[in-house]
């Protein structure tokens, strides 16, 4: 069974844990920051010439998630190859630590809830990297959906998780299929395809299994500082699995019911810490 729980206990940072916490945390944002004014700069030449396009700032974005998680310790396997087809990416999610997991394997752009627009730091680095952000206002409906068609039309990959809230890394929660409805209208179905992407982090050894989880009351802020402190790390496993025409299904729900069966069948599943 797939399990919650307490959240791992917090331990109190030693002098190596703080200096760990500096040096990576600085690393972490001169390159992150960096690139952001970087992507800032390049967008002001890019967005005049291609519109919704974005041909070079992807790669940008890409290039500083992959350095984020070296600078982290985190290790990163890649199975399967990112589609190229017009489409969406759905997969199922753990941690904020997925979003540098999934950009560092290819370009795409985040489906998000409109509260991350807000996120103090965060929020400005995913407006500038082209996040949508969707809000669960019913009156805003016709407007998001519109907003998903055009950047559908524009050749955006998308990237989203049906199961709309993080977890412990150890279940995949059932899929909602409201997003998936975007995929049906307007004749997009017969050009559209959709992939779905197993993400899978292994712990640290010796930690809890659910240590780059991060879920119900759990802070950025105090996960960031566990994950920065820590020792040893782990790695993270993006598998990319084969791509389906979206026409090949009925309807939203069965689309959202198979990639998440495909999703679940291949994530490892729970790990129980090992017995003392």
């Amino acid at each position: 069974m797939t399990w919650y729980g307490d959240p791992p206990p917090t331990a109190s940072l030693t002098l190596p844990g703080w200096v760990r916490v500096a040096l990576r945390g600085a690393a972490l944002g001169c390159v992150t920051y960096g690139g952001l004014v970087l992507l800032l700069l390049l967008r002001c030449v890019e967005r005049p010439l291609f519109g919704l396009n974005r041909p070079w700032t992807p790669r940008i974005t890409q290039g500083v998630c992959r350095a984020a998680l070296r600078i982290m310790g985190i290790g990163l396997s890649v199975r399967g190859t990112p589609m190229q087809h017009r489409g969406a990416m759905v997969a199922n999610h753990a941690s904020w630590l997925d979003i540098f997991a999934l950009n560092a394997c290819a370009p795409v752009y985040f489906v998000a809830k409109s509260e991350v627009s807000g996120w103090a730091g965060i929020g400005w680095l995913a407006r500038a990297t082209g996040t949508l952000f969707i809000t669960r206002k019913g009156t805003e409906a016709r407007r998001q959906q519109q907003q998903l068609e055009d950047r559908l039309r524009a050749g955006h990959r998308l990237l989203f998780f049906p199961e709309g809230t993080s977890t412990d890394s150890q279940r995949v929660l059932p899929f909602k299929s409201t997003l998936f409805a975007a995929f049906f209208t307007h004749g997009l179905e017969t050009v559209l395809h959709i992939q779905p992407v197993t993400v899978a982090y292994r712990a640290p050894a010796g930690t809890d299994p659910r240590f780059y989880g991060w879920w119900g009351d759990m802070t950025f802020a105090g996960h960031l500082l566990a994950v920065l402190s820590s020792p040893k790390q782990g790695s993270v496993e993006v598998v990319f699995h084969a791509q389906v025409p979206v026409d090949a299904y009925a309807n939203r729900k069965d689309l959202a019911q198979y990639c998440e069966r495909v999703i679940a069948t291949s994530h490892p599943g729970p790990e129980r810490p090992a017995r003392p």
